[in-house]
């Protein structure tokens, strides 16, 4: 009887463990997303202090690029675009059904002896 529980018992930590590495992989992808979605709001910012004078560069590897203004601008405005959906839609989601099983197993590890 105590190996049938003790094996339930290790069993569920197990799953609880998975669920914390994956609730922890989540978060940290999260995070950089929100890190790049900052860095790429301060470059659309000074972006937008430019005129058509000024001369952009796009680092490509170890070199130097002349970019458009325009064309800049309208590739950190798609970034912008990408990264928000990727928090909204596939984060959000992910991490919602993960504190959910998250929250579930906390409460589901049998105590009985």
């Amino acid at each position: 009887m105590a190996d049938i529980i003790q094996k339930k018992l290790q069993t569920e930590v197990e799953k609880y463990q998975q669920i914390q590495k994956d609730l922890s992989k989540s978060m940290s992808a999260r995070q950089k997303l929100e890190a790049q979605l900052t860095e790429n709001n301060i470059v659309k910012e000074e972006l937008d202090l430019l005129d058509s004078q000024n001369l952009v560069y796009k680092l490509i590897g170890p070199v130097l690029v002349k970019q458009d203004l325009e064309e800049a601008k309208g590739t950190v405005g798609k970034r912008l675009e990408y990264i928000n959906g990727e928090m909204t839609h596939r984060h959000t989601e992910v991490l919602a059904g993960l504190q959910q099983e998250y929250q579930k197993s906390q409460g589901k590890v049998p105590v009985k002896v």
